[in-house]
């Protein structure tokens, strides 16, 4: 064999094939979120309506992380509860995502369709400066819109929104059929 071609590993080809390591350059990441978030920006009049844009753009990497996410972590399996979907999400997907689980996961006390996924500083936030006209602006609507894809692409249809609370939450209100097919999936 050619010298050239052996001499040292690869360390691209010595990986296995099942479960790559996620390696993304933070500073890769800031200036790709930022420039995503600008070129959102230059196309809306609002905060709302940029919210918005970063939710639909969020939500079409969602579909696409699911697949493959999917495919990797849970082969053949899928989630029939949503206490298991959820804690998929804020451990697997998480991880596979930002680097690391979710802060917190819980339950509104008043209502059983509500869940929270708390993040006191989310990656989506971090190198995002706002300017002061535009202060309630939370690019975590990104992370939202994700989010409302995969648990809908997982059968549990949700609306998704991104809060100023504890850093950041997101709060899941899961579809009545999803609840009561979770309280017909307990008996057994």
């Amino acid at each position: 064999m050619d010298a050239r071609f052996t001499r040292g590993k690869s360390l691209v080809l010595d990986r296995a094939l099942g479960r790559p390591r996620s390696e993304l350059s933070l500073a890769a990441f800031a200036l790709l979120f930022s420039e995503l978030v600008q070129y959102c920006q230059r196309r809306v009049a609002s905060v709302a309506e940029l919210q918005a844009r970063l939710a639909r753009l969020g939500h079409h990497v969602g579909l696409r992380a699911l697949d493959a996410l999917v495919a990797r972590e849970r082969p053949g399996r899928r989630e029939t509860k949503v206490l298991g979907v959820l804690l998929f999400v804020k451990g697997p997907l998480w991880r596979a995502l930002f680097g690391r689980e979710a802060d917190k996961l819980e339950q509104a006390n008043d209502d059983e369709r509500t869940f929270y996924v708390i993040e006191r500083e989310p990656l989506v936030n971090t190198f995002v400066s706002v300017p002061r006209e535009n202060s309630s602006l939370n690019c975590a609507a990104f992370a939202a819109g994700l989010l409302e894809a995969v648990l809908g692409a997982s059968g549990f249809p949700a609306r998704v929104s991104a809060h100023w609370h504890k850093g950041t939450t997101l709060m899941i209100k899961f579809d009545e059929a999803v609840i009561a097919r979770d309280k017909s999936l307990e008996g057994r």
